[in-house]
């Protein structure tokens, strides 16, 4: 057995070498083990034995987790509370049954099903969980695992961070580093479980497709912490931190509780899990089986700019579905989509550059001819005397934007969030000098310098900045050369959550432009122009929580 460690999702994955002697002493294992599946009736839950090495208990009064035990250790639990839908359902209807291999426990609240379902032989537990209307706050599943069986000191995890320094949810450690259970780094396109590990046990939730769930594929939300009185793994159904759309309802799953002998979980779990086809007879109250579901295929996308990774996202009021196109010629597949019109976008990197409208039909596919992306739809094909950073939907390359999707912007870690930035001054270092972020109580006024040419200075240009989201409707009022003043703009629509310090710049993509007259310039070419930004906004608090806003990027237009 040899691991490594990935840092960035906190866990070891292991690479196993099995002999043929070790398969199929395995396989007798299992078979064996299989003997015991089934269910018994404690009075107070069902109790269901996998026939692998995995017993969990549902309770029979309100449809929590109370005990799940791998290889007779016990692992939920901590502060005294369950496994649950939300923080826990009040008095439901739990019913148990089994059809041959598997069982499925029932839980009815209200408007509200949820479902637990167990395979023989296999250390899984799954889940669905279907939300009808606003009547029940579902918005989460969270595995609660005692303290003590997994440590560690990742980003999510503030056990080792005593200080709180932000509401009740980001905490600083001793040296200055920040935690938070909202610093997953991870978008939504990223993943496909999330865990810990021994390296001899682990512990994964195996996400859904998500299909019911808001935000599309760049959408982050939490994933699991930990604390001194435990952790807890989540599969968010709706979260409404940086939300940029409503909630979707119906049935969202499988997701996966998922044990291991300390590798990945297998990658049956979550390769096309939504239809897997023996849930398809359960009677699981919103499934749609294969047989009632659609793809939508392009044959490729023109126009694109090959240094970006692009992306093809499905969405309507009731679903949303996405998929990567071919870096060599943007071929793109969606499967597994339910019968209806779609809104169809294409992303540069994290910005939208074409859509159009698409039909699933169940059981078909739609095929597209190749898509062409107007050269006009990409901001970066404008021709610009200077551009800082590039147009992709995100603050990517800018200063502290890479920690700012695991950290507070006040840890240790953050180089300065103030200082000036020169155009021109070599290897596109204005763009790693330009703060990612920009509020008014922490470096609003920001001086970008440059030069025009003589020509240059006797024409008007159009100044344009992109921002990726605002907090407390911050947004850019710009100052030329301290004599020429713009409005102040509008303020997009966007998220009204906190989101600049809990990890997430996604937002509603937006760009401010300001026609600035050819007598703003100086005409002096060997002089260095300013342009100064500032936050505008008369909402906010102090410091990080000031109004600010995420810089996509900014350029002054040839």
């Amino acid at each position: 057995m040899s691991g490594s460690t990935d840092r960035s999702l906190g866990r070891r994955t292991f690479v196993l070498g099995t002999t043929a002697a070790a398969v199929s002493a395995t396989a007798l294992t299992r078979t064996a083990a299989a003997a015991s599946f089934g269910y018994t009736d404690d009075g107070s839950n069902y109790v269901i034995d996998t026939g692998a090495n995995l017993v969990f208990k549902v309770s029979k009064t309100n449809g929590d987790l109370t005990s799940l035990v791998y290889r007779g250790t016990e692992y939920q639990g901590y502060g005294g509370k369950n496994s649950h839908v939300e923080s826990g359902l009040g008095t439901s209807t739990v019913t148990i049954a089994q059809s041959g291999s598997t069982i499925l426990v029932s839980v009815a609240y209200g408007t509200l099903k949820h479902y637990y379902a167990a395979r023989s032989g296999e250390n899984n537990v799954y889940l669905w969980t279907n939300k009808a209307d606003t009547s029940v706050s579902a918005t989460r599943y969270i595995v609660r695992v005692k303290a003590g069986l997994f440590l560690n000191d990742e980003p999510d995890s503030y056990t080792y961070a005593p200080t709180t320094i932000e509401s009740a949810d980001v905490f600083a450690k001793s040296d200055g580093q920040t935690r938070s259970k909202h610093y997953s780094k991870l978008r939504v396109i990223d993943y496909t479980y999330i865990g810990w590990t021994t390296g001899s046990v682990g512990l994964w939730i195996v996400r859904s497709n998500h299909e019911r769930a808001s935000g599309g594929p760049f959408y982050r939300s939490l994933l699991r912490h930990q604390s001194a009185d435990g952790g807890g793994l989540y599969e968010i159904l709706y979260y409404g931190e940086n939300q940029t759309e409503s909630e979707r309802f119906g049935l969202q799953g499988p997701y996966v509780i998922a044990f291991t002998d300390g590798g990945a979980p297998s990658s049956s779990l979550y390769a096309g899990n939504l239809t897997t086809s023996w849930a398809d007879s359960l009677g699981i109250s919103g499934y749609t089986a294969a047989s009632g579901r659609g793809r939508v295929a392009g044959v490729g996308i023109s126009g694109r700019d090959t240094a970006y990774a692009y992306t093809v996202g499905l969405a309507n009021s009731a679903a949303q579905y996405w998929g990567s196109a071919r870096a060599s010629d943007g071929y793109f597949s969606i499967a597994g989509a339910l019968p209806g019109s779609y809104t169809l976008t294409v992303f540069k990197g994290e910005l939208a550059v074409y859509t159009t409208s698409v039909t699933v039909t169940a059981g078909g596919t739609t095929t597209l001819n190749s898509i062409a992306i107007p050269s006009s739809n990409d901001p970066s094909n404008a021709s610009a005397i200077w551009r800082i950073g590039n147009w992709d939907g995100t603050p990517g390359g800018f200063k502290n934007a890479d920690l700012m999707t695991y950290a507070h912007p006040s840890d240790v870690r953050a180089a300065s969030w103030t200082g000036n930035v020169v155009v021109g001054s070599g290897s596109g270092s204005e763009t790693s000098a330009f703060p990612c972020y920009l509020w008014k109580d922490v470096n609003s006024g920001i001086i970008v310098y440059f030069k025009l040419t003589a020509a240059q200075a006797t024409a008007a240009h159009t100044l344009r900045i992109g921002v990726t989201t605002a907090y407390a409707n911050g947004r850019p009022q710009i100052v030329v050369n301290d004599t020429w003043t713009s409005a102040v703009p509008s303020p997009p629509t966007q998220p009204s959550t906190r989101s600049l310090t809990v990890g997430s710049y996604r937002g509603n993509n937006y760009t401010f432009s300001y026609s600035v007259p050819a007598s703003a310039w100086l005409t002096d070419t060997s002089a260095y122009n300013t342009l100064k930004i500032y936050v505008a906004s008369g909402s906010g608090s102090t410091s990080f929580l000031s109004a600010g806003t995420s810089v996509d990027a900014v350029d002054l237009l040839t």
